[in-house]
């Protein structure tokens, strides 16, 4: 009896409302992870799911973050998220990003151009303004955006306390490249602003040069993507969980031209995460410990890297959870012992 008209009571409350979220699960000690996650488009959205089954779970703690083009968008809404309200407000936070961003999301029409152009890599059809679409084929962004407008920084700003963040404890990197030497610029936590990620996911057919300090960058993908080795030099957690959205690998040869122009694009911005992997294979894999989820298994093609369609991001979303969960139940009991994939082991499966 009593059950039944506290049932009644509660229905009454909420009227309809949508119900509290669920309680965490509480676990003694939550394992410390660091996170590095790779830029990749709109599939940008998987690790969006990977982030929000790892907040979800309850057993994660996540102790330091390093992000590279739209990974680094990811990251600092997630640290954000994180230092205002916790892994409630982070999902929320996220959620609320990937709403806006999606087509028939909130965004006014030129923030919605920069997130569609930088979500696809290719020049963006049916824009408010002409430099996002055919003339950005055949003339860069010094000729057709003479004002040079970027409204990326405004878009960040919308959804970030970049403030917040420098004033937190929670480790962060966002690298971008250097124009001149073609160097990874790698911004720690007290030194990231709205130009920081500007430049990590600046494009260069897309937007000038971003300039910090006079310093010329571009988007990090081409230097790290994303940046493992500044966790060594961190007292950042000794796990690190890659969140690589790029395929290791095709089961065909691309034959149409942009077939082969997204298989260019993923073996540019992978070779970076190659070189990170074999120098610490070289360095003996000391104080880190890897592991990795991977966007390998679902056969999405280049075209998928246009689709801003909600649906589509939520798809990538679940992708991304039920990936987490898989790896979580897996290798949960690994963190804080051992690596899941070797130095030497990752980096030769990236070159097969």
């Amino acid at each position: 009896m009593l059950p039944s008209r506290l049932n009644k009571l509660l229905s009454a409350i909420w009227g309809g409302r949508p119900r509290p979220p669920r309680p965490r699960r509480l676990f003694r000690r939550r394992k410390r992870l660091s996170l590095a996650l790779q830029g990749g488009g709109a599939h940008g959205a998987y690790t969006w799911g990977v982030l929000d089954q790892l907040l979800e779970d309850g057993r994660i703690a996540i102790d330091a973050i390093s992000g590279t083009s739209a990974g680094a968008v990811n990251a600092v809404m997630l640290a954000d998220g994180l230092a205002q309200g916790g892994p409630l407000e982070a999902q929320r936070r996220l959620a609320e990003f990937w709403r806006a961003a999606s087509f028939g999301g909130n965004l006014p029409d030129l923030q919605r151009a920069v997130v569609e152009r930088l979500f696809s890599f290719l020049p963006y059809q049916g824009s408010p303004m002409p430099w996002f679409g055919d003339l950005s084929r055949f003339l860069s962004p010094y000729d057709v955006n003479p004002l040079n407008i970027n409204p990326l920084k405004d878009l960040i700003g919308r959804f970030v306390d970049f403030e917040r963040i420098r004033a937190g404890d929670r480790e962060l990197f966002i690298t971008a490249t250097n124009v001149i030497t073609g160097e990874p610029r790698v911004f720690a936590r007290a030194d990231i602003t709205p130009e920081a990620v500007m430049a990590s996911a600046c494009l260069p057919l897309l937007f000038r040069a971003v300039e910090i300090d006079g310093v010329p960058y571009w988007d990090g993908g081409y230097s790290g993507n994303p940046v493992v080795l500044p966790f060594l030099q961190s007292d950042a957690a000794a796990d690190v969980l890659i969140v690589q959205i790029n395929p290791r690998e095709r089961r065909k040869v691309p034959t149409t031209a942009r077939e082969i122009m997204s298989r260019v694009h993923e073996i540019t911005f992978n070779a970076p995460l190659i070189a990170e992997l074999r120098a610490l294979e070289l360095s003996g894999g000391r104080r880190v410990r890897l592991h990795r989820i991977v966007m390998d298994d679902h056969a999405f093609d280049a075209r998928t890297k246009f689709n801003t369609d909600f649906e589509f991001f939520s798809l990538l979303r679940k992708l991304g959870q039920r990936a987490t969960r898989r790896f979580l139940d897996a290798h949960c009991d690994d963190l804080g012992r051992r690596s899941t994939i070797g130095a030497r082991a990752a980096a030769e499966d990236e070159l097969v």
